[in-house]
């Protein structure tokens, strides 16, 4: 597996400066949602780099490689090809960089949609992702950032429900995913039975 330095140095190289500034911040606030609930440092260090590695790819780019690693592809990936860099960097982290822990590559792999019933690693990541320091649009942003260091869980919820509101406000397509993530984390929270 290639070294933190390593992996650094070679996304440096492919992101551009902004996406790769918004990668180190993600690393970073990963790295410190993990020392609060007591998630493996280094893998979140991982999962936080390489969770974008597929994403300055352009969507031919992104079907060709999906392709190429035979990546089935579903109609939400099809219809929002941004979807597709999720699935693409897992495989990428395993292939390009060598990443055998299947929990890194779990985490960046549900990174964009979350899903039921996430892992530490995964909820991480989701998290650290909306509020990395250089984020600032989304609405109910500080209350969000105060919420991922008292209540990782009930944050994981907010999130989803922001963007299910956010897309369906917008008429987007949403991925299945995302809504049955939401339908899980919302009946968790009301019922605190996480």
């Amino acid at each position: 597996m290639d070294s933190i330095l390593e992996i650094r140095e070679k996304l440096k190289k492919k992101l551009e400066p902004a996406r790769y500034e918004h990668t180190l911040g993600v690393a970073y606030t990963a790295v410190c949602l993990a020392m609060k609930y007591g998630a493996d440092l280094k893998k979140s260090e991982y999962a936080g780099l390489l969770y974008d590695c597929a994403k300055y790819f352009s969507d031919e780019e992104l079907f060709r490689k999906c392709e190429k690693y035979q990546i089935q592809l579903t109609g939400a990936e099809i219809a929002n090809p941004a979807l597709i860099h999720a699935r693409l960097g897992a495989c990428l982290a395993r292939e390009k960089y060598g990443v055998a822990d299947e929990e890194v590559c779990h985490a960046i792999l549900v990174h964009t949609t979350g899903i039921p019933h996430m892992s530490l690693l995964d909820q991480i990541l989701f998290v650290a992702d909306y509020i990395e320091p250089r984020r600032y649009k989304a609405p109910g942003l500080a209350e969000i950032r105060r919420l991922a260091f008292t209540d990782l869980e009930e944050c994981v919820y907010v999130i989803l429900r922001d963007t299910v509101s956010y897309l369906r406000k917008r008429g987007a397509g949403m991925d299945e995913t995302t809504q049955l993530a939401y339908e899980y984390y919302r009946k968790c929270f009301e019922e605190r039975n996480c």
